[in-house]
């Protein structure tokens, strides 16, 4: 007898071939049979005119540590996503040096810094009880809604064995050595890799370079060979190029990581615009020397425009626009003082639109920010206006009337950025460029941010955008972008397609509603911390393991979700 029956179902498989109506049958966790099934069933569903996909694989995201008071690591589960890839960026929570106490402490402020992570949420919502990588894992064992694999982070790795001299400091070769030996340690227990970043963005809570950033490329190359001695393994690394274009030394740097390895290596994010159009040729150009030396470089992209929020008074992106960290790290009432000169703002504004900005040029057409939340009598009124409408009834320029509003708010006040990359070009750009054999969908960073993006529904945004929208792909191209893709970077055993035998990881959606809801701040991390939350439309049902996790936007309850350990359930990808 079938554990499930769904019956009339539009099943797109995964693999990009044309989609066909047939039920299929779910039993032990996988799928069990597919065609007309006469076989008796515990529980029989009707889904004609629903799409059956398998379930969604987001290879970046941060919920290491959101695991643990959110085992469905909403919203993504919501939105279809069964199995997550963490531990990304350098940035894990194991290993704990069990002999510094501290370290644990250390790693909660530098996950808040660097990862926009609630710091009472850190604090109170989990165990933080472990000591090596592998305890970690046993601690999300049997106690999580989807399937997770998770990266060893350097910055970790560096501080296990060099204490506060992981920050500024080189290792002796007898430390090298240390490092790599408990890397093996954590590989042995089932770390999906290694991963890294020499990002400028990326400081700790003290405000320092993170670890990572320290490390020379002897000590990158050693860690990277040692991935390539475990079955199923990757790497996942950040530099400073990621934002805008690579140097020659970064793209050595990524190609000998992979080459010693024989291990593909994937990035985030690869920023399209139409604006910029060397941009992608460059950073591109780091996946075709791999190729030629026996590597793999992989750039993750995002096929939406992740809605995200800013603002003048708290650490966000115009932080780390050139110049402005000096002006918007000051205490909030010096910060006003210096806004409010007309010189600085000018400064500021030919900071922000210089090639220098890179990347973050993309968010400084001020006059199309979109004002959110306001918390003054002299904004009311405001919300959901468009900036460049307020500055022409006040006569002002679009970044003194932003600065202007802000104010009368303490620096409070809430600010959606339009990017300007949502042109027709820049669309038709990444529609060319997705084509390309090392360019993957995703980077979300779900789990990270919180309240200040939320990139966990890109998965039925881009749907709808293909079933109904732009139409860029059709919808079995974009379902396999989204499942079979990913699952082959990884290895991921048996996952990733709709076949007989593979495991049950499946979305159930309406194609003519499936779509994500506007993002909404809601407060429902430990210690009633904020964060950007979005609802899933036309997303019927969701399961894990042949397991019901969703239901109608709900989670069930069950925790069905597997910890996928490297060798046990991935294969090795090789690059050669």
């Amino acid at each position: 007898m079938l554990d499930h029956l769904i019956r009339g179902v539009t099943v797109v498989d995964g693999t990009g071939r044309p989609a066909y109506v047939a039920d299929v049958g779910l039993r032990d966790g996988r799928i069990a049979v597919i065609g007309a099934v006469g076989e008796d069933a515990r529980t029989t569903e009707d889904a004609s005119g629903l799409v059956l996909a398998p379930g969604f694989v987001d290879p970046h995201t941060h919920y290491d540590a959101q695991l643990f008071w959110d085992p469905y690591a909403t919203p993504s589960l919501n939105h279809g996503v069964t199995t997550v890839a963490a531990g990304n960026c350098g940035f894990t929570l194991a290993p704990l040096n069990p002999g510094r106490p501290d370290d644990a402490d250390y790693t909660r402020r530098m996950l808040s810094k660097v990862e926009g992570m609630s710091l009472v949420a850190l604090e109170e919502g989990a165990p933080w009880s472990w000591s090596g990588f592998g305890e970690y894992l046993d601690a999300l064992e049997g106690r999580i809604a989807v399937n997770a694999g998770f990266m060893v982070g350097h910055c970790a790795l560096r501080r296990y064995v060099m204490g506060p001299d992981a920050v500024g400091g080189q290792p002796t070769e007898a430390q090298l050595a240390d490092m790599v030996r408990l890397f093996h340690e954590a590989m042995d227990a089932g770390a999906w890799g290694f991963s890294t970043t020499q990002s400028s963005t990326h400081s700790d809570g003290d405000g320092k370079p993170v670890a990572s950033r320290h490390a020379l490329p002897a000590e990158l190359i050693a860690l990277s060979r040692a991935v390539g001695e475990h079955e199923g393994t990757q790497i996942e690394a950040i530099v400073a190029g990621c934002l805008d274009q690579f140097s020659d030394d970064e793209i050595d740097l990524f190609v000998e990581m992979s080459a010693v390895a024989g291990r593909p290596l994937n990035w985030n994010v690869l920023t399209i615009d139409s604006a910029v159009p060397a941009r992608v040729p460059r950073q591109l150009e780091a996946s075709e020397r791999a190729r030629k030396a026996g590597g793999r470089v992989v750039a993750l992209t995002m096929p939406i425009l992740t809605p995200m929020n800013m603002s003048l008074g708290t650490f966000c992106a115009l932080n780390l626009i050139p110049g402005w960290g000096p002006v918007l790290g000051l205490p909030v009432p010096e910060r006003i003082t210096r806004l409010g000169d007309p010189a600085v703002r000018a400064e500021m504004v030919r900071r922000a639109q210089s090639e220098e900005a890179g990347v973050f040029r993309r968010l400084t057409d001020f006059g199309r920010y979109v004002i959110g939340d306001t918390y003054s009598a002299a904004n009311e009124g405001l919300t959901g206006r468009v900036v460049q409408d307020i500055a022409a009834e006040r006569g002002l320029d679009p970044f003194s009337c932003l600065v202007e509003i802000c104010v009368a708010d303490g620096l409070r006040t809430v600010l959606w950025p339009m990017p300007t990359d949502n042109d027709p070009a820049s669309w038709a750009l990444r529609a060319e460029t997705w084509r390309h054999e090392d360019v993957l969908l995703g980077g979300s960073d779900a789990g990270a941010h919180l309240d200040r993006m939320c990139g966990a529904p890109y998965t039925t945004r881009f749907l709808g955008d293909c079933l109904r929208g732009r139409q860029l792909v059709p919808l079995e191209r974009a379902v396999q972008m989204l499942t079979d893709d990913p699952a082959r970077l990884f290895g991921l055993r048996e996952r990733g397609r709709i076949e007989e035998g593979f495991h049950a990881d499946l979305v159930l959606f309406d194609p003519e509603r499936v779509d994500a809801g506007k993002a909404t701040l809601v407060h429902d991390l430990p210690g009633d911390s904020p964060r950007l939350d979005s609802k899933a439309i036309g997303i019927t049902a969701v399961w894990v393991n042949g397991v019901e996790a969703i239901r109608g936007d709900a989670v069930t309850g069950a925790v069905p979700g597997k910890v996928l350990r490297s060798g046990r359930d991935t294969a090795t990808v090789s690059t050669k």
